[in-house]
């Protein structure tokens, strides 16, 4: 199935990351950064250190599936996080941050 829902559990990885990192690279860092399994059917995030891009890892029946959101302007705002590796997010601040609405706001 295509998608993401509410029903998922999203991580955003709270460094900055390289976007030439592809499935295996990603899944590399989940492991060994996050410290989380990358075959879980959570939904793992990447930012580059511009914000401007943002990968979303996550496994489903039969393999894994890798979004790529590109900003043709602004930045992603994200939440505040206290300097851990992995940042639990619920579906609507994802929501929120891929439509541009601003997480203070709110």
């Amino acid at each position: 199935m295509i998608g993401l829902t509410s029903h998922q559990r999203y991580f955003l990885y709270d460094q900055p990351c390289d976007m030439r990192k592809g499935f295996d690279g990603l899944s590399g860092l989940v492991v060994s950064q996050m410290q989380r399994s990358p075959v879980d059917g959570s939904v793992y995030l990447f930012v580059n250190r511009r914000r401007d891009r943002m990968k979303m890892l996550v496994w489903e029946v039969g393999g894994f599936m890798l979004y790529y959101k590109r900003l043709e302007q602004g930045r992603f705002e994200l939440p505040e996080t206290n300097n851990s590796t992995s940042v639990s997010l619920s579906w609507e601040t994802l929501v929120l941050m891929l439509t541009g609405i601003s997480l203070v706001q709110m």
